[in-house]
């Protein structure tokens, strides 16, 4: 059966065509048009017309109340709209049945004959408006008058019949039904001429035919879309029914002309019955045989709803994975298939699928852990506080089992805290003195020992354990692929641990060699080492040792480096106090720079208290012996470019310009003790600062004098 439904929909056109043939074969050469039999009133002829069209009624009755359930169970328009179309037709035929002489009435009777084109006319109608683009706000209109719709229907097929059976009026003037059947055919070749009664039936015929027509083109583009068995039957029952509308104008009665339009309407609605049946064979439900057939609007929404469902039953597989406390036995599944009319099968399917997906996200999550990990990784952290952060990430992704991690300390592991454990069942507690047995081995043989529910993977850093990874199952053993996971987390860990360490080294490094204030901005952002710099207003301290080339030459090397480290060893201390840089030392003298590369607006004050400090801090030292050597100190304030200058091999972060080298010759002029100040400093920290006014002096390098002060103290 399902093979030759899938012939059929190969070659499905062929089926409307044939019967156009003989339309058309018999509208050119009438005599084509055989009676049969050749009594018209033959006891045989009566019989097989009444079954045939009130099954063929009944059938369209079926199809309208299948089709009536699925629109209103997801309220959609369009199928409701082809339902009406069908219920129609299912009234006229009936009506129509009841025409046929001897069976149920004594006589043919005109009203009854005229039902078969108003139903075509109302059927064409109704399917015409389902195969329009409706908006949002029509369909809901529709839906929402969808009881008044139906009962209208309803109704007036019931009083059409009354008035047909009773001839009432409008059928109590009508003229015989001999007269009314006369068969348009002969009119159009000029055989007979068109009775009055003809043209309103006409008019109904073509406009029906050209409805039809277009609502079997409209459904047809919506195939090309959605190629399934019921759109492409129900594109075959509107091409047919086309046929039909056509037919019913050019036949004559109980001839082949006549049989052919009672043939087809049966063939067009068995093909939808049948087509129907074929796609509740391979969906397995009633519900969702007429998915194909809804509006847009409609799909979205059983899309949302079929995403909703498979979410929520993942969820439900993930809980019962993690083995909550509140457990999941809650058939979830058939929930969802009894709300979505789903098969046994398709259930499974769904079980099945749901379930991958639930374990697919988690292997996702668990990827998404170790990338996560690799970024924190490339922060400077605490090892405690990294391993921490880890142990959150990691908690998140394994939320089935129970993870713990521990670092060497002081030759003894000690286990992060597990606040960030996320509830779960509690797990069966494991033999301590087995455990650390086990952690043991792992530390000492740098590989990973499980035992049972149980896995301890080290972590090492330079190929020596620096702490382990430990993974309690909470049910079955360890798969293949959870192994390799774990193992990946843990060398991912062991990186984490082992760039930490290294950072740590390198900003030590850094911070013995430069300033702190460089060693960080290069850290965060390395793009700043490169060649260049920029103008900026800083303040320079320069800082010389007066009396130190007396005391050096009564000392060997070491004494005089040790000398000089602990005067600089204070001095740069106060400097970085302040915010300031060391720019660099120079034997016995040292620069520092305010204002770079940190922005500081107050770096005038700043470098007034870092020179004012230095003359304090070494006051214990130079107070050892009348000789000691002390700083004479100059500050300038003003631009300079600030930047890396060097070459690609090597560089310096430094300042360069008149305004450093002003800085050193006020330097120069300053005693033993003294700090001088330029007037460009001056001018910033006057309201603070208690100074001393040297008047105009002149400096090396200067063929003008400058204004300087002597800066004795801070009023703070």
């Amino acid at each position: 059966m399902l093979r030759s439904m899938s012939g059929y929909l190969r070659y499905w056109w062929v089926l409307p065509l044939a019967p156009l043939g003989l339309v058309l074969l018999w509208l050119v050469w009438p005599a084509f048009d055989p009676r049969l039999p050749t009594n018209p009133d033959s006891a045989l002829q009566n019989p097989v017309h009444f079954w045939l069209i009130t099954a063929a009624g009944l059938l369209c009755l079926g199809i309208s109340t299948q089709m009536g359930s699925a629109a209103s169970r997801r309220n959609d328009a369009r199928v409701f709209l082809i339902a009406l179309s069908v219920l129609n037709s299912s009234a006229a035929l009936l009506l129509h049945a009841l025409a046929t002489p001897t069976m149920l009435i004594p006589e043919r009777n005109v009203g009854f004959i005229l039902a078969a084109p108003v139903g075509m006319l109302l059927s064409a109608v109704f399917a015409a408006a389902s195969a329009t683009r409706l908006v949002e706000e029509q369909a809901s209109t529709i839906m929402a008058y969808q009881g008044i719709l139906r009962s209208g229907v309803i109704v007036f097929w019931v009083i059409f019949g009354g008035a047909a059976l009773l001839q009432l009026p409008p059928f109590a003037f009508l003229p015989s039904p001999d007269v009314v059947q006369t068969p348009l055919m002969f009119c159009i070749i000029g055989q007979t001429p068109l009775p009055t009664l003809q043209f309103p039936v006409t008019a109904m015929l073509l406009v029906g035919t050209a409805l039809s027509g277009w609502t079997t083109y409209r459904y047809l583009q919506l195939y090309r879309q959605r190629r399934t068995v019921v759109l492409l039957g129900l594109v075959t029952t509107f091409a047919l029914l086309t046929l039909v509308i056509l037919s019913v104008g050019l036949s004559r009665t109980w001839h082949a002309s006549w049989w052919l339009w009672h043939a087809l309407i049966v063939v067009a609605y068995g093909l939808l019955a049948y087509s129907i049946y074929h796609q509740f064979r391979q969906e397995g439900s009633t519900r969702i045989i007429f998915d194909s057939l809804y509006l847009e609007e409609t799909i979205k929404t059983i899309r949302q709803e079929y995403t909703s469902a498979l979410e929520t039953l993942v969820a439900a597989f993930q809980q019962r994975a993690q083995a909550l406390p509140d457990g999941t036995d809650e058939p979830v599944a058939a929930q969802v298939a009894e709300r979505f009319g789903l098969s046994s099968g398709q259930t499974q399917v769904l079980e099945q699928a749901a379930a991958a997906l639930a374990g697919e996200r988690e292997q996702i999550s668990r990827l998404g852990a170790l990338v996560a990990i690799g970024q924190e990784s490339s922060v400077i952290l605490d090892e405690a506080q990294l391993l921490q952060r880890a142990l959150i990430l990691t908690n998140q992704a394994f939320q089935h089992d129970q993870i713990n991690v521990a670092l060497v300390q002081e030759g003894h592991l000690q286990f992060m805290p597990q606040d960030s454990q996320p509830e779960a069942a509690p797990l069966a507690p494991l033999d301590a003195e087995r455990c650390q047995t086990l952690r043991d081995q792992a530390l000492q043989t740098a590989q990973p020992v499980e035992d049972g529910r149980l896995l301890i993977i080290p972590l090492l850093v330079k190929g020596h354990g620096a702490g382990v990874l430990e993974v309690q199952r909470r049910s079955g053993s360890f798969a293949e692929r959870d192994r390799w996971l774990l193992r990946s987390l843990a060398t991912q860990l062991s990186i984490a641990l082992e760039n930490t360490r290294l950072y740590r080294q390198i900003d030590a490094l850094f911070r013995q060699y430069m300033p702190a204030s460089v060693a960080t901005t290069l850290l965060a952002d390395p793009s700043q080492a490169a060649l260049g710099g920029a103008v900026r207003e800083i303040s320079v301290l320069f800082a010389d040792l007066r009396g130190f080339t007396t005391v050096s030459e009564r000392m060997s090397p070491p004494q005089l480096v040790a000398l000089l480290n602990r005067y600089y060893g204070v001095a740069s201390q106060v400097v970085l106090e302040q915010g300031g840089t060391i720019d660099k030392f120079m034997g016995d003298a040292m620069m520092a720079l305010f204002n770079a590369p940190v922005y500081q607006p107050d770096h005038a004050l700043r470098a007034a208290r870092a020179a004012l400090a230095m003359q304090r801090v070494i006051a214990p030292i130079t107070a050892e012996s009348r000789d000691m050597p002390q700083f004479g100190i100059g500050i300038n304030t003003g631009e300079a470019l600030v930047g890396n200058i060097g070459s690609e091999s090597i560089r310096n972060f430094t300042a360069i310009g008149d305004t450093v080298n002003l800085a050193s010759r006020l330097q120069t002029r300053a005693d033993g003790g003294k700090v001088l100040i330029s007037s460009s400093t001056y001018a910033q920290i006057k309201d603070v600062a208690e100074v001393q006014s040297l008047g105009m002096i002149q400096v090396k390098g200067k063929q003008e004098p400058l204004e300087a002060y002597v800066l004795i103290g801070l009023r703070e």
